[in-house]
């Protein structure tokens, strides 16, 4: 953002009316804690909310406004990754794709095909979930981020017979 852009910002700020975004914003703020960190995440929030209720955005704008901020903010593409050279950060070892922060090339690994850490979380019977052998599965260009879950049991056996070894079934079928 240039200075022009970030001066335009300051002033439409100072100029803003309070919004009915910011008054259910005042009410709701006091409510998530009167320690430090709550106090300090209300203000950020508060401020946050000041911007977006200057953009003047109608019910499907700040829908998709939000949508979008939240892709962002979670460092998530808004679009499937291309694997173009230039998506790519040599850490001499490996690539990490500098869209998709989970998205690495090696050439050790999957035959120097692109994969995701994140593919595959195992659920234990309790319901918490891990990544660990077996997470890392090989992906192809475009490639939009997604996850597959597999149920273990007790000892961290998948329930579905696989033995966390190659591609996970659920992976090559979705």
């Amino acid at each position: 953002m240039n200075l022009k852009s970030r001066i335009a910002l300051c002033v439409r700020i100072l100029r803003a009316k309070p919004s009915n975004l910011l008054s259910h914003a005042d009410r709701e703020l006091p409510h998530i804690g009167t320690d430090e960190m709550g106090q300090l995440m209300a203000k950020n929030m508060r401020e946050l909310v000041l911007v977006f209720g200057t953009q003047g955005h109608s019910g499907f704008s700040a829908s998709y406004a939000t949508g979008l901020l939240q892709t962002l903010l979670r460092y998530e593409p808004v679009a499937p990754l291309t694997g173009d050279p230039g998506e790519w950060v040599d850490h001499g070892y490996c690539q990490q794709n500098n869209r998709c922060g989970r998205v690495f090339k090696q050439a050790d690994r999957f035959d120097g095909q692109a994969y995701d850490i994140d593919a595959v979380v195992f659920l234990e019977p309790n319901g918490t979930g891990f990544t660990g052998r077996g997470s890392q599965q090989p992906i192809t260009f475009p490639y939009t981020p997604r996850t597959v879950y597999v149920e273990v049991d007790t000892e961290g056996n998948p329930l579905n017979g696989w033995n966390r070894e190659g591609v996970c079934p659920e992976w090559a079928a979705a």
